[in-house]
């Protein structure tokens, strides 16, 4: 699992992601508005769903449903888990430590992410940015 941890305001699903989940008996709401700063241009969304989701497994495990934008378009991460989320499941990420802590029950539930994953998707994202045309900007000086 890899979150990421920069306050995006929707939950987002990749559509490939969906495609894989073979999702059956539930429908797009309609969204009108595209998504922006998640890939450095405005994407269009296909529209929102409303899935359950399960952090952990017994005894810590927490089901809540949550509502994502879903989107197609290529990119290194699956899902990002945003604010909406985090809120929900009253959680706490922390990037640096790969983990993401919430309360279950009496106690605290953990999910430790994969720093090999991390990398390999922080790795995808600098490459995608890296072939991104330049646009020249021509300014006129008095």
């Amino acid at each position: 699992m890899m979150w990421r941890e920069y306050g995006s305001s929707v939950n987002v699903l990749l559509k490939s992601m969906l495609d894989q989940m073979k999702v059956e008996g539930f429908e797009f709401e309609p969204v009108s508005t595209p998504l922006y700063g998640f890939v450095g241009h405005a994407i269009p969304s296909l529209g929102q769903i409303v899935l359950p989701l399960s952090l952990r497994t017994d005894p810590q495990r927490i089901i809540k449903m949550i509502a994502f934008t879903v989107v197609d378009t290529p990119s290194a991460y699956n899902e990002i888990l945003g604010q909406p989320a985090l809120k929900d499941f009253r959680a706490v990420a922390s990037t640096y430590h790969q983990k993401l802590k919430f309360p279950v029950g009496n106690g605290v539930g953990v999910l430790c992410g994969d720093q090999k994953v991390a990398r390999r998707c922080y790795e995808g994202v600098v490459r995608e940015e890296g072939k991104r045309t330049r646009v020249e900007v021509n300014m006129i000086t008095k």
